[in-house]
């Protein structure tokens, strides 16, 4: 058993999106106490944006790039690696402006990969990142839990999906800025839906 877990917070202390992530790990690792953990904080270290330059490495036949396209296109490589030996993610998600933070973005640009994540067929595109479940620890400071202004839910559901990974499984902490109250109700909540998610 292999679990990754992505915090995609912005903040290196202090961030509720992780903090949930966090839990969420402790309760899977409880349930496989031989499972290999990985955590990558892109807060520490972030991947790089999906620019000209990498593009152009992409699409440079490997034996022609440049050693620095080589070393471009080895940082999408490490990071496709780990979600392929995973059996489990745990994506710690904050909500930034009504999206995800640019930080998650980047990361899903580097494992997004044609003929290796996913390839197109004559039936149309085929996710290869098969068999594996995601949990998706949600933090927001407002409530926005199935309103047509949560565009982070249907955003995720897609691009893992058109990935192959279906079995995602949202756990929401919400209201997060609204109150002590609201934070300890918000927590609650999210201790509600892991509940539901491990069953």
């Amino acid at each position: 058993m292999n679990i990754l877990q992505i915090n995609a917070s912005a903040r290196t202390e202090g961030s509720n999106s992780s903090r949930l992530a966090e839990q969420i790990v402790e309760r899977l690792q409880a349930r496989h106490p031989q499972a290999t953990t990985v955590r990558r904080d892109l807060a520490v270290d972030p991947h790089p944006v999906l620019d000209e330059a990498a593009l152009q490495a992409l699409f440079t036949p490997e034996a022609q790039r440049t050693p620095e396209q080589l070393a471009r296109v080895a940082l999408d490589d490490a990071r496709i690696a780990e979600v392929q030996v995973a059996d489990i993610l745990v994506l710690g998600v904050p909500m930034y402006n009504f999206g995800v933070p640019v930080q998650l973005k980047n990361w899903l640009d580097a494992i997004a990969r044609a003929g290796v994540t996913f390839r197109y067929t004559a039936n149309g595109p085929e996710g290869l990142l098969k068999g594996k479940t995601v949990y998706v620890a949600l933090a927001r400071g407002g409530r926005y839990r199935d309103t047509p202004v949560d565009s982070q839910v249907p955003f995720l559901k897609t691009i893992l999906s058109f990935l192959g990974m279906t079995d995602v499984r949202f756990i929401y902490a919400e209201g997060l800025a609204m109150g002590p109250d609201a934070v300890e109700r918000g927590f609650a909540e999210a201790n509600s839906d892991l509940e539901r998610a491990l069953a």
